[in-house]
């Protein structure tokens, strides 16, 4: 309202003033016109002032960050327990054996029966890495909630750790991470993963719609480091096709997991809850993955990059004797 008044005395400011030293009686003060200039340059800083203050309030609310997540289902039924949900994008990376070998620690083998009793018709001569682009949503234990994050990285699922030909691990080596997030990222740097403080798009959830894309169900998903050159970019569409089952990502993402080899991480993935279930289903997906990100050396791209969209609830224990998960069954 103030503005508004404001703006009617500036628009009748000019009027005022043409009428005012053409009366007679004005003509011979000379001071008039540096009157109504002064008081003109006033208001116009008023009203500069009064815009500025009052628009403040709705700049700050269309900044505000909200994330359209589902609440935490398995909350109160494990409050002992860390919980939260995954939402997100978990699709399969292919990549040539020998690059796996060489990317992967060298007192690790691959557990390559493993994976290819999951996945039959997987090429020959490739192994399946995975890219997980996530939003972690009301993450608590004991009744203490911490803000959400988002993380992503690239991982190597079906890793003999424990050199007994049979238990599955996962070795996630990098990490890019909410910036300003300590606890997730100082919980990640204790594993000996390599974190990088990073800024995302979106900033509150996993993905967002791509406005008058030209295939159904785009969207996207981009992690920056804000101190280096590690970055990971995904491009994912709606697809009827199911290049690789529900069951291998159940397997390959309830792995036990490990950067250091000195602990373990123990994420028990739900695929049955409330946020994975009907409305809220299971997607496929199919897009585009581009990355550089430890342990690759540069740039990456991948395209025809089959996965699943979806949100997921869990159960995590942390710090666990990486040994004390010798047959561990994968699928929940």
């Amino acid at each position: 309202m103030l503005c508004t008044y404001l703006d009617v005395a500036l628009l009748s400011h000019p009027i005022l003033a043409f009428l005012s030293i053409q009366h007679p009686k004005m003509h011979s003060k000379p001071s008039t016109l540096q009157y109504f200039a002064v008081s003109f340059l006033s208001l116009l800083a008023l009203r500069y002032a009064s815009s500025t203050y009052f628009d403040a309030p709705s700049q700050i609310v269309a900044s505000v960050c909200t994330s359209v997540d589902q609440p935490n289902p398995v909350a109160s039924l494990y409050p002992n327990n860390a919980t939260g949900t995954l939402n997100g994008t978990i699709a399969v990376l292919p990549i040539s054996l020998e690059l796996a070998r060489q990317l992967i620690p060298p007192q690790y083998d691959i557990l390559e029966h493993a994976y290819r009793a999951l996945l039959p018709s997987f090429p020959k001569g490739m192994y399946p890495a995975i890219v997980q682009a996530l939003h972690d949503h009301e993450v608590q234990a004991f009744g203490y909630k911490i803000d959400d994050f988002t993380r992503t990285g690239i991982e190597f699922p079906f890793i003999d750790l424990l050199h007994d030909n049979s238990t599955s691990f996962k070795w996630a080596p990098s990490l890019l991470m909410t910036a300003d997030h300590e606890i997730a990222l100082n919980g990640a740097d204790d594993y000996g993963t390599n974190t990088f403080p990073a800024s995302f798009e979106p900033g509150c959830d996993a993905y967002q719609a791509v406005p008058n894309a030209e295939k159904p169900g785009t969207t996207y998903f981009s992690a920056s480091s804000l101190e280096g050159a590690e970055f990971i970019n995904t491009l994912f569409s709606s697809t009827e096709e199911e290049l690789f089952p529900l069951e291998f990502f159940k397997n390959a993402t309830n792995q036990p997991t490990f950067a250091d080899g000195k602990t373990c991480d123990n994420m028990i993935r739900l695929f049955d809850t409330s946020v994975s279930t009907t409305p809220n289903e299971i997607q496929r997906v199919i897009g585009t993955v581009q990355a550089n990100i430890h342990p690759f050396s540069g740039g990456q791209e991948w395209s025809n990059v089959y996965g699943l969209r979806l949100d997921s609830a869990f159960i995590e224990n942390n710090y666990l004797s990486c040994e004390s998960f010798r047959g561990y069954p994968h699928n929940k």
